[in-house]
């Protein structure tokens, strides 16, 4: 945590007083449970909206994984023709 953004022990002790200063020590931790909130909220969004575009692509990459199988399949097939034809 030394290297949290750069900042130092001293810096962040610094930072945390001035705030207990400035919003007193009743509303502290009223602030930080309404951050917490708003992080889990933010977090389960991305969640979701990863889960959306990872359940609507999943037909396309099957559709992908099935086209690059069927083209290697029929160029391995020309590969051997050709190769037949030379050495016939």
């Amino acid at each position: 945590m030394s290297c949290l953004l750069f900042i130092s022990g001293g810096e962040l002790v610094l930072v945390m007083l001035l705030a207990l200063l400035f919003f007193g020590s009743k509303a502290i931790p009223d602030i930080a449970k309404t951050l917490g909130k708003g992080m889990r909220e933010f977090k389960k969004a991305t969640n979701e909206i990863k889960r959306e575009l990872e359940a609507n692509t999943s037909d396309i990459k099957k559709d992908i994984n099935d086209v690059t199988s069927t083209v290697t399949k029929e160029t391995s097939e020309i590969k051997k023709g050709i190769t037949d034809n030379f050495q016939d």
